[in-house]
């Protein structure tokens, strides 16, 4: 497989975790978006920082 075949894989399997909290429990989302928008930026960007560090190890390991 190639980049092209492999990529719109990836970006689905993102949508398909990301809607499955709003699905599951949809109060719970909207609190935990309440306490995003209640944090500073710059513990938003550690998460993010944090979240992508997490990725590239898991893919470094998987792969």
């Amino acid at each position: 497989m190639d980049l092209w075949q492999v990529l719109p894989i990836a970006i689905a399997l993102v949508f398909i975790i990301e809607g499955m909290l709003p699905f599951i429990s949809p109060n719970r989302w909207r609190n935990m978006l309440a306490m995003v928008e209640q944090m500073n930026d710059r513990a938003i960007r550690n998460v993010g920082l944090g979240s992508m560090l997490f990725g590239v190890v898991l893919l470094y390991l998987v792969h």
